[in-house]
């Protein structure tokens, strides 16, 4: 084990969710066009991708092998915004090592993380500042932001777990969150009819 890796010190910055210093991290972006489908409004969201094609989230990660029995963490930043009527949220996924569970800690601004079994159970958690979810073996998660601002939160799970997005690729997530008079709401996915 002394050969794979070495301690490693990083910053977060709970303000901006980044994480330095640079060269001991990873960094994704997702914007709208990596999302098509996802949203229940096809025409706003390919009005959007055609007018500017919004940065939706990114995930910063410190440089950590991704394998047992390593550790993993970082923190996502999750723009405001609606494509539609349906606030902006990640892709969401599934482990694919279905025994492995996640923490979330919310750094700044306030969402919800939505998730679900595979025999059809659900939960949504309200996540604001100071707040933790914990996110159960088995459950898949996604982060929606109902906020003015960034929501930014820290994450931790077990090196090897891996992600499995393809799951939600044809019908999406069970539940959805909406703006309903001017308030957000968890509501049903239209598609599970």
């Amino acid at each position: 084990m002394d050969d794979l890796f070495h301690p490693l010190r990083v910053e977060v910055f709970p303000e901006s969710g980044l994480i330095a210093p640079e060269q001991s991290t990873n960094r994704t972006a997702r914007h709208l066009s990596d999302m098509r489908g996802m949203y229940q409004d096809t025409q706003a969201t390919e009005a959007m991708i055609a007018a500017a094609d919004p940065l939706l989230y990114q995930l910063y990660s410190a440089d950590i092998p991704d394998a047992v029995p390593h550790l993993l963490f970082g923190t996502t930043i999750l723009y405001p915004g609606k494509v539609g009527n349906e606030y902006f949220m990640t892709r969401g996924h599934y482990h694919q090592v279905e025994n492995t569970a996640e923490v979330y800690y919310c750094l700044r601004g306030s969402g919800y993380i939505l998730m679900e079994r595979r025999d059809g159970q659900v939960s949504a958690h309200a996540l604001e500042r100071g707040q933790t979810v914990y996110i159960p073996p088995g459950w898949a998660h996604r982060s929606v932001n109902v906020g003015d601002e960034e929501f930014v939160f820290f994450y931790a799970y077990p090196g090897g777990a891996g992600h499995d997005y393809e799951a939600f690729d044809a019908l999406g997530f069970r539940n959805l969150v909406v703006e309903r008079e001017g308030q957000p709401a968890v509501v049903p996915n239209p598609r599970f009819g």
